[in-house]
């Protein structure tokens, strides 16, 4: 690779010491960096073992931690090698960055109790491999080609299967004992198969009662281990397994159709080595972080029932997120989750966060890459999210063939990012990125990613696009490069070279912060404040699609009778009410478009208008709709609006309880109401009823 130490050590105020085979004959330089005790970064992932082996044969080592970062697949290897030096000092200088904090984990245990669903001679087959391991049951779903062994080597299910719900080492199998052969009486003679006129019994010892035409002839040849029985009663059982191995056709139900399957759970033939030897890895106890925070003092998911956004529960490929519609909140089974953060990505309220990394560290590294890009003289930073199982085995592939002439390689502008899952970071991260002086923010989908994630992250991203340009800033920023081979991903690449975006004059210098809300409000303010547009030039608001976490909502007064039930249901505050008059009063800023007002309205008369409005007062409270106050007939005191008290007039006057007197009551305020009806019908006085008198006990 041709490196630059003195111009990479600039940008990292450092100076550096060039090795050009520093894994093998320059070994003991890496040794005398460990008695240095400072925090060792190492520019090589191929040979990370090698290097953790010498760390702990050196003798005098202080260095505890070592990072490890590949600058060769990224770009040293790329036709743009010479012109990397910039994109170079910027992953050493992430790399550098502290790991993520430590977050809460989710625990595991698994004895090793394996259920295998599927035929027979599959099921025989796939336990013969792992027996020595696991603890096999079989779940018998037909005889197979084969049918199963004479020899009856482990433990045999049979039966009609009714769920299967649960994650590693916690799943749950109930399933109908409907056959009239038990399975654990059977010895396998074979005897019952050989009689039957229907052939109706195959070889896992199930009878097709479809096929039986009860002749019994079976029962008789079965009489000596007595395991035929018709009246047994078709009881429902159930057991717990560690873990299952699931070889029947994907369509096959009840099972896990869901994207992403829980831990434990496997698909597979019977013969693929790779299932099986994962299997045999899972016994004992595991644990993985808590990929997200929930706080749904801020979720916009229900109000009273009433429910407005369910974007989590939507694009939750594990279905991992379910509704407690009664407790005004969503609930996530932390077991179920898989940590793709997609959930965090669409959620408008930032409810749901990412919790490992957080977004604060993601925003740091970033940033730590773009600024360090930019000190070192590199122009057009594209970053390029990925993941960093299939993500990043593509960009090491095109890294390979980049060094063999075969393709073009990584960009020199192209600054790569593994992510947990691409899902994981949204529009406050992406537009902060832009803000720092991103040209492009891409994110790298290969055949990993459920479909719903890909939808989610395009309808954030033309969210995010539209608010870049109508503030000015012309080009594509935000794109989804979907790719499956080396070759996809270097045509994809090379033709971002042929763009240009505009970007902010000058870089932000903002931090991200752990509220969403906030995050997005510090990148659109430092957009708006260098947008391209001349104040006078730009519109007062930007039209944004559906999907946008930014907007209004729209009053139809006519039928609006300042109830304010919305103001009640609107979980961020932006609906508001005048204690002074009837009034109801908006603050567009705090709007998050989760729809709780509009499912909350008797009257119909709200609406959703996604926008980003420009105007100053997008931070103050606006009148949306005032009316008249209306009086009491008795004492003159407002307890309403006219427009509502003539509304519930013209409902009731014709219903058989509110004739006369009792209409009347309506238009009385709830203390006059009580006095009224109760001096009606005790002939009370009002001085009477005013002060207390003959009132004992009785509450209004």
């Amino acid at each position: 690779m041709p490196l630059d130490a003195k111009r990479i050590g600039l940008a990292l105020h450092e100076e550096l010491t060039p090795h050009s085979t520093l894994c093998r004959r320059e070994a003991p330089a890496f040794q005398r960096a460990l008695q240095g005790g400072e925090p060792l970064v190492v520019a090589c992932t191929q040979e990370q073992r090698l290097f953790a082996e010498l760390a702990d044969q050196t003798e005098g080592a202080r260095t505890s931690v070592i990072r490890f970062v590949n600058i060769r697949e990224t770009g040293g290897w790329s036709r743009d090698a010479k012109q990397a030096t910039p994109k170079i000092a910027a992953l050493l200088a992430a790399a550098r960055l502290p790991d993520p904090e430590p977050v809460p984990t989710v625990n595991y245990q698994s004895a090793g109790r394996l259920l295998i669903i599927g035929a027979l001679d599959d099921a025989e087959r796939a336990a013969a491999l792992v027996q020595d391991v696991l603890d096999v049951t079989l779940f018998t779903t037909g005889p197979g080609n084969a049918g199963g062994a004479q020899a009856r080597r482990w433990p045999v299910l049979g039966g009609q299967l009714k769920s299967l719900k649960g994650w590693l080492g916690a799943f749950d199998v109930e399933w109908s004992a409907s056959n009239p052969i038990d399975l654990d009486l059977c010895t396998r003679c074979n005897a019952c198969v050989a009689v039957c006129p229907e052939n109706a019994i195959g070889l896992d010892y199930q009878i097709d009662l479809a096929a039986c035409k009860s002749h019994r002839a079976c029962v008789a040849a079965c009489t000596a281990a007595g395991a035929i029985d018709f009246d047994r009663p078709a009881n429902l059982q159930q057991e717990r397994f560690d873990l299952i191995l699931d070889l029947r056709a994907p369509d096959a139900t009840p099972t896990f159709l869901q994207h992403a399957p829980p831990q434990g759970y496997l698909r597979g033939d019977g013969r693929d080595a790779g299932t099986l030897l994962k299997l045999r890895e899972l016994v004992g106890e595991f644990e993985k972080p808590r990929f997200v925070q929930y706080k749904p003092a801020i979720c916009a998911h229900a109000r009273n029932e009433q429910v407005g956004c369910s974007a989590c529960i939507d694009i939750c490929s594990a279905e991992a997120i379910s509704s407690e519609k009664s407790q005004n909140r969503v609930k996530v089974n932390f077991n179920l989750c898989v940590g793709c953060g997609a959930c965090t990505t669409v959620c408008p309220t930032g409810a749901i966060t990412y919790a490992y990394p957080r977004a604060p560290e993601q925003g740091a590294r970033i940033k730590t890459l773009l600024s360090t890009y930019a000190a070192a003289g590199g122009q057009g930073a594209v970053l390029l999210l990925h993941s960093q199982d299939k993500g990043q085995a593509l960009i090491d592939e095109l890294g390979r063939a980049a060094q063999l002439k075969l393709m073009h390689g990584v960009p020199h502008n192209v600054l790569p990012l593994a992510l947990w899952h691409t899902a994981s970071l949204g529009i406050d991260v992406w537009l902060a990125a832009v803000a720092w002086g991103a040209q492009q923010v891409v994110v790298l989908t290969t055949d990993e990613e459920a479909p719903q994630y890909l939808d989610g992250v395009q309808a954030q991203m033309d969210v995010a696009q539209a608010l870049l340009n109508g503030l000015g800033y012309s080009g594509t920023h935000l794109k989804l490069l979907r790719a499956r081979t080396p070759q996809d991903l270097d045509h994809a690449l090379q033709n971002l070279k042929q763009t240009q975006q505009r970007t902010p004059r000058e870089p932000a210098r903002f931090a991200v912060v752990p509220e969403k809300r906030s995050t997005l409000e510090l990148a659109l303010d430092h957009l708006i404040a260098q947008s391209p547009l001349k104040e006078a030039d730009r519109p007062e608001a930007i039209a944004l699609p559906a999907a946008s976490p930014l907007g209004a909502v729209v009053v139809d007064k006519a039928r609006c009778t300042l109830c304010l039930s919305c103001v009640n249901a609107c979980p961020a505050a932006a609906l508001q009410d005048n204690e002074e008059r009837p009034e109801l009063r908006f603050i567009e800023k705090n709007c998050v478009q989760c729809g709780l007002c509009v499912s909350t309205c008797p009257e119909d008369a709200l609406a959703l208008l996604p926008r980003l409005s420009l105007s100053p007062e997008r931070r103050q409270p606006r009148v949306l709709n005032a009316a008249q106050p209306y009086g009491c007939i008795r004492c003159g005191k407002p307890f309403g609006t006219v427009q509502a008290i003539e509304a519930m007039l013209g409902r009731l006057a014709g219903h058989a309880m509110f004739q006369g007197a009792a209409l009347e009551r309506l238009k009385m305020c709830a203390d006059c109401r009580v006095i009224d009806i109760y001096s009606a019908d005790n002939e009370v006085g009002i001085d009477d009823v005013a002060d207390g008198r003959n009132l004992q006990g009785w509450k209004p």
